[in-house]
């Protein structure tokens, strides 16, 4: 059974991540709200919301925990040479709002969308509180890639990416994990895995594992 929390329930008034779901894999929670405290509450032990429209909000802590260590970021040869031919630029915070507006968007494989109007709104007041941050990528001045989290301590949690043109994703988690590099931050939370992350180095680290590391990291 799935813990119900209530708005009025206290920020911190989730279940230990070890009652979470075998089946679907990491449920933990459901309800409650989307507020800054409350979220920053969930990240700190672990756990994230992800529902689709129609859906309460639900809160998750999966194990295995797909993450991506900054010094283990794979460049391939080809994202090498796209890197050095110097066409695009990258930002950091420049425009949060676009870019999670574009994560949002309907995708040929995915024609819905998690992130909702609550979820926006929600992320777009942890930027307002300096704790959303996003990258941004650019050709001719056109936004063609993106990536956006939550930074806590030297963890950054990873929200959602996306691609407007081949590669510019990719050219967003380098410039991310080049931020991380700068910032000290040691460990880029994935969440769950995909092959797109795994091409680019994340691996699965068990969920006691990547809570361990998260405790050391996030105060």
């Amino acid at each position: 059974m799935i813990t119900w929390l209530s708005a009025s329930d206290p920020p911190e008034a989730f279940p230990p991540v070890s009652a979470a779901l075998t089946e679907p894999q990491g449920l933990l929670a459901a309800g409650g709200d989307l507020r800054p405290e409350r979220l920053l509450a969930a990240y700190r032990r672990g756990i994230f919301p992800w529902y689709s429209p129609g859906q309460p909000i639900l809160w998750w802590s999966p194990d295995p925990r797909e993450v991506l260590l900054p010094r283990e970021f794979h460049r391939s040869r080809s994202l090498r040479r796209l890197l050095h031919q110097a066409a695009f630029e990258a930002q950091l915070d420049q425009d949060f709002a676009a870019v999670i507006a574009a994560c949002a968007e309907p995708r040929p494989a995915s024609p819905g969308t998690w992130i909702t109007s609550e979820m926006r709104q929600a992320y777009l007041q942890l930027h307002r509180l300096g704790f959303a941050h996003s990258v941004e990528i650019r050709v001719a001045g056109h936004l063609i890639g993106g990536v956006y989290g939550v930074r806590l301590g030297n963890t950054f949690f990873g929200e959602s990416m996306f691609s407007r043109r081949s590669n510019g994703s990719k050219l967003a988690m380098s410039a991310l994990v080049d931020w991380c590099v700068a910032e000290a931050i040691e460990l880029i939370d994935c969440q769950l895995p995909s092959p797109h992350l795994r091409s680019l180095g994340s691996r699965a680290l068990p969920r006691a594992e990547f809570l361990q590391r998260l405790h050391t990291k996030t105060q």
